[in-house]
């Protein structure tokens, strides 16, 4: 803390603390619980946890250096006091979370060493600016970390479209898989550098920068607990089958939307809640590249094809209920047509249909008017 404000008042002091005990209590809860706190049904990735875990523990332990370099370490050495805690904050704090951030995209693995790499010359600095008393290492790092900043903000956009992209070809359900919330973690992340950066010894950006810290340590929590675990470790052995290869090739593999009228429409598989690309390529005796290759070629992906069937069965039945004066809710029927969500259902209806579900139901009404 700069120049000892925060510790002049009782109040910054309760809320240090609080975000510090939050943290503490955070990692322990993900590296010691294998429950649920937000959503029991949703199984987040385990080495996930573990990675927020350690972002958690480089929250509090931030906190705490802070604190014992302005207290007992240091304390008549301002210039390197700032150098080593603004260092072990940027070593710690910030790989960490983009670390966190990568490995909630599931579509494929992506390295972690270049952070750890981009992160050398801060430590490298640091050293020459304390051997030669450089007043000037804020400056520079700040220049850096802003750098690192924007270009890592511009992969990570890039790789969430990716991630939703691979979500959308492969799952017919995408409750707790999309990632998109993550990039408002990130914005929080900027609200909080820029807390400090610009801290002056104003005690106002210090209590901006623990509030936000709060929000941060709530946001990971939820983002991680409601993130589920995807699978596909079957899908290589899929891939390889000869038995599958064997129907690949066979002359009824050359009309693949017949397979998927019979073994699919037909049946109202689609109404199969988590029904993915590859469980449906298994059951019509394909796989899964095969039959992504096939709804890339008519231009739609196979959230899109599972979800038209759905809207589709949804009309049916709504249709049907209200001849027959059923007392079955719009809600109801949309279970029942495969939506787990409804408000997942009333978005997909209206990016289908055009309208939305009220104003549609609102219509059917005045046409059965005489």
């Amino acid at each position: 803390m700069y120049e000892h404000e925060g510790l002049k008042d009782i109040f910054f002091i309760m809320l240090y603390g609080g975000a510090t005990l939050l943290a503490i209590v955070a990692c322990c809860y993900l590296l010691l619980t294998h429950g649920n706190m937000f959503l029991a049904s949703v199984r987040p990735p385990r080495k996930l946890r573990w990675w927020a875990a350690a972002f958690m523990a480089a929250v509090a332990a931030s906190h705490l250096w802070w604190v014992l370099l302005s207290i007992h370490w240091l304390e008549d050495d301002r210039l390197v006091r700032n150098i080593v805690a603004i260092t072990l904050d940027r070593l710690t704090f910030v790989p960490l979370m983009m670390c966190v951030l990568l490995r909630m995209l599931q579509d494929r693995h992506r390295p972690l060493w270049p952070i750890a790499v981009v992160m050398v010359p801060i430590a490298v600095l640091a050293v020459i600016c304390i051997v030669r008393r450089d007043t000037a290492f804020e400056m520079y790092t700040e220049w850096y970390s802003i750098a690192i900043g924007v270009v890592f903000t511009i992969y990570y956009v890039h790789a969430v479209r990716q991630h939703g992209q691979w979500l959308h070809e492969n799952y017919a359900d995408l409750e707790h898989k999309e990632v998109w919330q993550s990039l408002l973690l990130m914005a929080f992340i900027l609200l909080v550098y820029v807390a400090y950066t610009s801290n002056e010894g104003d005690l106002v950006t210090e209590y901006l920068a623990q509030v936000n810290t709060l929000i941060i340590i709530g946001f990971v929590l939820w983002r991680i607990e409601t993130l589920q675990q995807l699978d596909d470790s079957v899908d290589e052995e899929t891939e390889e089958s000869p038995a599958v290869n064997i129907i690949q090739n066979s002359p009824a593999s050359v009309n693949i939307g017949e397979l998927l009228q019979k073994r699919c429409e037909a049946t109202q598989l689609y109404l199969q809640h988590e029904l993915t690309l590859q469980q449906l390529a298994i059951a019509i005796g394909t796989n899964r590249t095969y039959l992504g290759n096939y709804f890339a070629q008519q231009g739609i992906t196979y959230n899109a094809y599972i979800n038209h069937l759905r809207i589709e069965h949804f009309i049916r039945l709504y249709r049907e209920s209200s001849k027959t004066s059923s007392t079955l809710t719009a809600k109801a029927i949309a279970h029942q047509s495969g939506f787990r969500s409804y408000i997942t259902f009333s978005a997909v209806f209206k990016k289908i249909i055009g309208t939305t579900v009220t104003e549609w139901i609102k219509s059917e009404e005045e046409n059965r008017l005489p």
